[in-house]
């Protein structure tokens, strides 16, 4: 009877060990869920089509090309000054780093695309998101 009593109680550390180990691996495990924050909303009526709004002071460009809508970083890759947006495409006043309307590099010395921030339609706004 001591060797029944005995092996239960093993059993049931054990299996309270597996399940807290697994407890403790799930964490690392489990993919992470993705919090995300809105830095700007624009008005949907703002945004002109194939154009863009450049907001200086947050750094971002919302851009409307062939009915997509996505959001550009003016942060240069290169060292960090703020990018003009003209209609021949993003220029950096620094260093003269040239991008294309996409963010992507045409001219160093950036070495890197503009980031490109998500953006959702919620209501009559777009919420551009990080």
């Amino acid at each position: 009877m001591a060797e029944l009593g005995q092996s239960r109680r093993s059993f049931i550390g054990t299996l309270i060990a597996l399940v807290a180990g697994g407890m403790f691996l799930g964490k690392f495990l489990a993919p992470r869920p993705r919090h995300t924050k809105t830095l700007l909303a624009v008005p949907k009526g703002d945004l002109p089509r194939d154009g863009a709004l450049v907001y200086r002071e947050a750094r971002i460009a919302v851009m409307s090309r062939g009915g997509r809508v996505y959001a550009l970083n003016l942060v240069c890759t290169h060292l960090g000054c703020t990018v003009n947006v003209t209609p021949a495409g993003l220029i950096c006043p620094c260093h003269g780093s040239e991008f294309d309307s996409e963010g992507r590099v045409l001219k160093g010395p950036a070495d890197r695309a503009l980031e490109r921030y998500e953006v959702q339609l919620v209501g009559e706004s777009y919420q551009v998101q990080v």
